[in-house]
């Protein structure tokens, strides 16, 4: 069996050891120098630490550092006696981080666009297989619920918002890849430390708390979900999403794990109101809504995003609690 490529061993390190793509990928924003360095940083080291490891002069590594940051391959890990260098984890943070690389090429992002038609969903399904919970979590749009419900703090886009310490904003990496769909590219929403990190890196700008709930205010008017990360915390991110490009959904959802978790709510429709108008089919990312004389809801398909809301002429939809606040993990 001929060797590995440093190329691919680090394709290797982030779970893709079979794939074909993700060496190209990765040769495409270093060399052979740089990705030693990167393999290196494994666990966390100091400058001098990499140049003992790899044998090149610390001030050659010190120069490779910050492109490596801005690439997406390196993070820091900041402590009181020194900043130590980590190379990236997984194959997901690897897409999320190198797609904003500075002055990536149309040749990068057609590797990256070969990659998601070839080989993702086969690496995404071996993702869920490992996952102990679903990553992330749908969390219902800025609809107000019917008096019986309870939305939780880790539920509402808005307090999240208020909760946070700081925010920046960074394209969609999926959009940036793909973009079929149209929609707005700089709407992933970045919170605290994310947001730092995106502002350190230059990847992302600053924002307010108005200027986020602009946007996510935006983003729902646009027909986009919102994802978050699946926790009763803060978390790191808010992402807006669409049908076409997102990689949160690359499949048909089975009764496993699945990577995207749906909210608390499901959609219920007032077959009073409704006019069988189909608005809502139009809206619906997950095929969770037919229409005969009413509109009909597919409860065990719907993800509670309350995006069919926005469009009723007719306030027929609204949502309902489904799931009680023990379904989001602490």
């Amino acid at each position: 069996m001929a060797q590995k490529t440093v190329f691919q061993q680090l394709a290797a390190a982030v779970g893709a050891e079979n794939s074909n793509l993700i060496p190209k990928i990765i040769e495409a924003l270093v060399d052979e120098n740089e990705v030693r360095v990167v393999l290196a940083a494994s666990p966390p080291k100091t400058v001098d630490e990499l140049a003992k490891d790899t044998g090149y002069p610390a001030g050659d590594v010190e120069k490779m550092i910050d492109p490596l940051f801005k690439k997406g391959l390196l993070f820091k890990s900041k402590k009181p006696d020194a900043t130590r260098y980590y190379r990236v984890r997984s194959l997901l943070q690897f897409h999320d981080a190198t797609i904003l690389a500075p002055d990536a090429t149309e040749a990068f992002f057609d590797l990256w666009r070969e990659y998601h038609k070839k080989e993702f969903k086969a690496d995404h399904k071996k993702i869920e297989s490992m996952l102990p919970r679903s990553a992330v979590r749908v969390v219902p749009i800025n609809v107000t619920l019917s008096p019986e419900n309870r939305i939780a703090p880790f539920e509402d886009v808005k307090q999240i918002v208020e909760r946070a310490q700081s925010l920046a904003v960074t394209p969609c990496t999926c959009r940036v890849v793909d973009g079929s769909c149209g929609k707005t590219v700089e709407v992933c929403i970045q919170l605290n430390k994310a947001a730092e990190y995106s502002l350190e890196r230059g990847s992302g700008r600053k924002l307010t708390k108005e200027e986020a709930l602009d946007m996510l205010k935006q983003c729902e008017e646009e027909g986009l979900v919102h994802t978050v990360s699946n926790t009763r915390g803060l978390g790191h991110i808010i992402c807006n999403c669409c049908k076409d490009c997102c990689i949160n959904w690359p499949g048909e959802r089975t009764s496993g794990i699945n990577f995207a978790a749906p909210s608390r709510f499901a959609a219920v429709v007032d077959d009073a109101l409704c006019t069988a108008c189909e608005e809502c089919v139009d809206r619906c990312y997950f095929d969770a809504i037919a229409v005969a004389d009413v509109a009909m809801i597919h409860e065990e398909k719907c993800m509670g995003c309350g995006l069919c809301l926005v469009t009723c002429p007719v306030e027929a939809i609204s949502l309902r609690e489904l799931r009680e606040e023990s379904f989001v993990p602490e």
